[in-house]
C-alpha cells in the first residue's frame, strides 16, 4: 500500500503558437521535493478539452513532427462542427482523444523511468488559450 499522495498543480504558458512543451524539468523538480529516494508513480494530468501530454523525444525535430502530423489527421480548416474561436478550432477539441490528457509513469529511486530520449511534453494546438494548467501527482 503507498505511503502518500503528494499533488500540486504548476501554471504553464503555451504561447500563441501551436506548441509542444518540455515538462520533464517541473516533474523531476515535483518528485526531488515531494519523493526523494522513493518508488510509486507519477501521474500528470492538463485538465484542459483541447491539449494533451506525451513522451516523446524533443529537441532533434520529433517535436514538429508530431505538431505536422496532428496537422494531417486534424487539419485546422472548416469541416469542423464545434466552430467557435480560431479557423479550424474544433480539431483542437479532438486532439485529446489523440494526445490524452494524462500519463502516469514509473518512479524508481525518486526519478522518472524514462527512456533515454524521452521527454514528458504538453502538446497544445490552441492557440486561443495561452495559459495552462497541468496537475502533477506522486503517489508512493
Amino acid at each position: 500500500m503507498a505511503d502518500s499522495f503528494t499533488t500540486r498543480t504548476i501554471d504553464v504558458t503555451t504561447g500563441s503558437t501551436e506548441t509542444v512543451l518540455d515538462l520533464t524539468d517541473a516533474c523531476a523538480s515535483f518528485l526531488r521535493e515531494v519523493a526523494p529516494d522513493r518508488d510509486g508513480l507519477l501521474n500528470i494530468f492538463t485538465p484542459h478539452a483541447t491539449a494533451g501530454l506525451a513522451v516523446i523525444e524533443t529537441g532533434a525535430g520529433s517535436d514538429e513532427d508530431l505538431l505536422a502530423a496532428l496537422h494531417d489527421l486534424l487539419p485546422a480548416d472548416n469541416r469542423w462542427r464545434h466552430r467557435h474561436g480560431a479557423p479550424g478550432h474544433g480539431r483542437d477539441h479532438v486532439l485529446p482523444a489523440l494526445v490524452p490528457p494524462h500519463v502516469t509513469l514509473p518512479v524508481v529511486e525518486g526519478r522518472m523511468a524514462l527512456g533515454t530520449w524521452q521527454s514528458v511534453c504538453l502538446v497544445d494546438t490552441n492557440v486561443d488559450n495561452a495559459n495552462r494548467q497541468v496537475r502533477l501527482s506522486f503517489l508512493g
